[in-house]
């Protein structure tokens, strides 16, 4: 960027790709914006036009179809709305071209979170999926040419990795510490009518809002209970991810005026900075916009200050050289999981344990295949190995069978025996010479054993 573009970004109160920043130093909306707003309104007077257009209704059946999904309170299935679509397409047409559409009632389901709680969803029905995919589909094409460039969470084009792999480059430029805010119960505490208002400032056609502001006041149903919701938007639905990014891109502008570096994965912001004092003040300041503007809560037991290794953005940490590591977090995660896939007790043969793993371990492994943790994947395949050993054994049940399972490995009679007989536990059994002889690297790859270790190498050397 040359001068002239400083001076009139500066000037206009623009970010460096050309979108126009809220608010002014003093906090005040910016009269440039309201100017940009509302030029954007005369554009989008008729917007419901395009929303009721056939294709773009046949490319949202196309998407909900591709989702698939469990159905609303009405119990319609996904696989039932193409008849449904057959018969009532054109009352659709007819019913949001004339703002008369009105939204069932919303299924609400909790889900366990992986650090503790649980987070609301709220799944709409399937004929409700279809109209908000349909508004999705438009709205973010107008919109994603002002979103900022760092802000990646559900975002056409954009990526987990991509987000990491800017964070990355901050740390590597020596900003170090991290500010990690952490918003408390976002979905459910989105103010209704601050975000109407933001949807007014650039939508001009009233049908289109009438219908957002239906499917935000729909009931939800939970537990046989319906109850009215005055705030939130539940996850579950295909508008909610768009409105959480309009929401947050105020944040994402005020962090541009202020020349913050930072990243943006829908809720989860991290800001980077060079000293730990800098850190305490922006925390302090981007808390109080977020909690006064915003109108958002910061959960300040969980938003802190620390350094990219200690960091948990989208599981992975981020190492001084600003490469990827894994998280604690994501390292206990797996290790749990397969706690579970190799339980002693679930009784169910060797062969369903090692295509469970088989399901699970490559998804896992693609996903964390750009961290540096080689070592680690060599610790929890030597782990692994160990359980699964230790599985197989304790199906044996008996001495005999213990000595039949061994001897069938080619291990010597006497050996056999001996460790049959030994009466140690299950797991130090696991590790035994004639366990480790019998049932080596070599048996558990012939068996369909996936290994995390030889894996990663390769996919590395195919990286590199």
């Amino acid at each position: 960027m040359n001068n002239w573009e400083q001076q009139r970004n500066s000037l206009f109160g623009l970010t460096e790709g050309g979108a126009i920043v809220h608010r002014d130093k003093s906090g005040k909306v910016r009269p440039n914006w309201l100017c940009a707003c509302e030029q954007e309104r005369n554009l989008t007077v008729g917007l419901m036009d395009r929303v009721a257009d056939p294709l773009n209704l046949q490319k949202a059946y196309k998407r909900v179809k591709a989702n698939a999904g469990k159905g609303g309170v009405d119990g319609m299935e996904v696989k039932e709305l193409g008849k449904w679509m057959k018969d009532s397409f054109h009352d659709l047409r007819e019913q949001l071209l004339k703002d008369c559409y009105q939204p069932d009632l919303v299924r609400g389901v909790q889900i366990p979170k992986p650090q503790g709680g649980y987070r609301q969803l709220g799944i709409p029905t399937v004929k409700d999926r279809l109209v908000q995919q349909a508004i999705h589909q438009i709205l973010s094409e107008r919109y994603e040419k002002v979103f900022s460039e760092n802000s990646y969470g559900f975002r056409p084009k954009r990526s987990a990795h991509q987000a990491l792999a800017q964070a990355g480059k901050y740390v590597a430029q020596g900003h170090e510490h991290v500010i990690d805010l952490d918003l408390e119960k976002f979905f459910d505490e989105v103010n209704h009518h601050r975000l109407m208002w933001l949807l007014s400032r650039r939508i001009g056609d009233a049908r289109v809002l009438n219908v957002i502001h239906r499917f935000l006041k729909a009931g939800l149903l939970q537990d046989g209970l319906m109850s009215q919701r005055i705030k939130g938007t539940p996850q579950g639905g295909p508008l909610s991810p768009l409105l959480s990014n309009i929401i947050l891109d105020e944040l994402d502008k005020e962090l541009e005026r202020r020349g913050h570096r930072y990243v943006r994965y829908a809720d989860d912001v991290k800001i980077f900075v060079r000293s730990g004092t800098s850190a305490l003040r922006v925390k302090d300041r981007i808390s109080k916009f977020i909690e006064g503007k915003l109108q958002l809560k910061v959960n300040g037991k969980k938003s802190r200050i620390c350094k990219g290794h200690e960091l948990n953005f989208l599981g992975h940490s981020i190492l001084r050289s600003g490469q990827l590591g894994l998280s604690e977090q994501s390292e206990q995660r797996v290790k749990q999981k397969v706690k579970e896939i190799t339980r002693r007790r679930r009784g169910v043969s060797m062969s369903q344990v090692l295509m469970e793993l088989r399901r699970y371990l490559p998804g896992w492994l693609m996903y964390f295949r750009y961290a540096m943790m080689t070592r680690k994947m060599e610790h929890i395949d030597r782990w692994l190995r160990r359980k699964l050993r230790c599985y197989r054994l304790k199906q044996c049940k008996r001495v005999i069978g213990i000595v039949r399972m061994l001897r069938n490995l080619g291990i010597e009679e006497t050996l056999c025996w001996r460790t049959a007989l030994s009466g140690k536990s299950w797991w130090r059994l696991s590790n035994s010479p004639a366990s480790n002889a019998g049932m080596n690297n070599h048996w558990l790859a012939e068996q369909g054993y996936y290994s995390l270790s030889d894996n990663y190498k390769a996919l590395h050397r195919k990286l590199l």
